[in-house]
């Protein structure tokens, strides 16, 4: 490369960064249990170089991806930011494992300002139908299964656990809408420029359980598509009621989910209904 074609191209290197927000991470429960130590090497130590790499350039402000796994078996709901901490799977020991990690940061140096968000369960889509979720293989998580099965890609949905002491006997877990969880993301920004923030935890979700079988309900009416189902018995490592409590994020950073599960369904199918096969072209294979 010219010395002329180089000065035309930005100089990453020489940027200033206020803040980072850290989503990235394997995120499969199930192939977690199968593939540990891939788990640990990606999650953990590449958390661990991203804050070498933040420490180096001085940017001390972070807020990270966690999840409402770090609570395993809530004994009771809504889960609060002070229950006890107790991941039941290696993906969930890898969101606890970099919550520690991230307090220990900050005693040592406590110029870090640092904001866990314990995310529920994300689903949905942006209202445009232009951005959703499109997975590699087959889908880890409900929503974009149903998604698939609407569109034909799949033949049915399995439903693992239909005997839990819930009001339909599935599993029931608090979904938040994408726009509601970017939403929130901002407001922990908007939180970091504080000065007596410290390492502070918030759950992002509603503060509402919805059982799987009345989401695939929600989507059915959404889509008009009916939705096959196969029953199965319950997946180790599945807890059978999570949901949030929300009042501190709602105190401390303003925020507030605004999407409903209706909202959630109609726009995952607006999204699902113009791109059937994701980002890839309709011969592409999963």
């Amino acid at each position: 490369m010219t010395r002329e074609a180089s000065y035309f191209l930005p100089s990453y290197f020489d940027a200033q960064f206020d803040a980072v927000i850290h989503f990235a991470g394997l995120k499969a429960v199930g192939e977690s249990a199968q593939k540990p130590l891939l788990y640990y090497n990606n999650n953990l130590i590449g958390t661990i170089t991203l804050l070498e790499v933040m420490a180096a350039h001085g940017c001390k402000k972070l807020v990270f991806s966690s999840s409402a796994t770090v609570y395993g078996w809530p004994k009771e709901v809504p889960c609060t930011e002070e229950f006890p901490l107790s991941a039941a799977n290696p993906y969930g020991r890898t969101k606890l494992t970099i919550e520690e990690i991230c307090r220990d940061v900050h005693r040592a140096e406590p110029d870090w300002k640092i904001i866990l968000s314990r995310y529920f369960n994300p689903v949905g889509a942006h209202p445009s139908g232009y951005i959703g979720e499109d997975p590699r293989g087959v889908p880890n998580n409900l929503m974009p299964f149903i998604q698939q099965v609407a569109v034909g890609r799949r033949p049915a949905l399995t439903i693992f656990g239909n005997d839990y002491n819930t009001v339909d006997g599935t599993g029931v877990r608090d979904f938040i809408h994408v726009v509601d969880l970017a939403d929130g993301h901002i407001a922990a920004l908007l939180k970091l420029e504080e000065a007596d923030i410290g390492c502070e935890v918030y759950n992002l979700g509603t503060g509402k359980g919805t059982s799987v079988s009345e989401i695939v309900r929600a989507f059915e009416h959404a889509s008009g598509k009916k939705i096959p189902l196969v029953k199965a018995g319950r997946r180790p490592g599945d807890a059978e009621i999570v949901y949030a409590s929300t009042e501190k994020a709602e105190r401390e950073l303003k925020w507030k989910a605004k999407y409903g599960i209706d909202d959630m369904c109609r726009d995952q199918w607006n999204w699902a209904s113009k791109n059937p096969y994701g980002y890839g072209p309709p011969d592409s294979t999963d």
